[in-house]
């Protein structure tokens, strides 16, 4: 497929192939400002929505096959689009959200603590400190689109086990 002629995907380029409506969020990722916030949001949206339906084992297996299906995925939408780590591709966002609310559940139920999770996840995701920006500079491709985001998710749950070990 050949790349799309404007930077910014659309709604007629998402629907053009499955891929592309998974990478880009289902629509989450076509915001014209800050579409991994729009992404995470959406991802935040679908825990809710899945959570009550997933015990601990079957959260595990969905977060890993939502990473392999999003490093498929997020490679073919990147190369269709000219630009490996699209601004759109979201599903990274998403599948590394629910990483930290799965984790984080014990101690961040409340939809206001889940926000707090939310925000220190777009913190790191978005200032990308070493070691994020590694692997966002090095690894192009729809594996590390994933990973980056993988290891923000890391770093924020490192973050609030810090914080729980000081108030707590």
């Amino acid at each position: 497929m050949n790349p799309v002629p404007s930077k910014r995907p659309t709604w007629r380029f998402m629907l053009s192939h499955p891929a592309h409506a998974i990478a880009l969020g289902f629509g989450s990722g076509l915001a014209w400002f800050l579409p991994g916030t729009f992404g995470t949001l959406m991802g935040w949206l679908l825990y809710v929505w899945m959570d009550p339906y997933l015990q601990g084992a079957q959260w595990a297996w969905v977060i890993l096959g939502a990473f392999a299906l999003g490093a498929v995925c997020c490679h073919v939408t990147g190369r269709a689009l000219g630009v490996i780590d699209h601004g759109g591709i979201v599903w990274d966002e998403i599948v590394a959200i629910w990483l930290v609310l799965f984790v984080a559940s014990a101690h961040f139920q409340s939809p206001a603590a889940q926000l707090v999770c939310v925000v220190v996840f777009r913190f790191f995701d978005m200032v990308k400190p070493p070691p994020i920006r590694w692997f966002d500079r090095h690894w192009k491709n729809g594996f590390g689109v994933m990973f980056d985001d993988i290891v923000a998710a890391f770093m924020t749950l490192l973050t609030l086990a810090i914080y729980i070990h000081v108030v707590h």
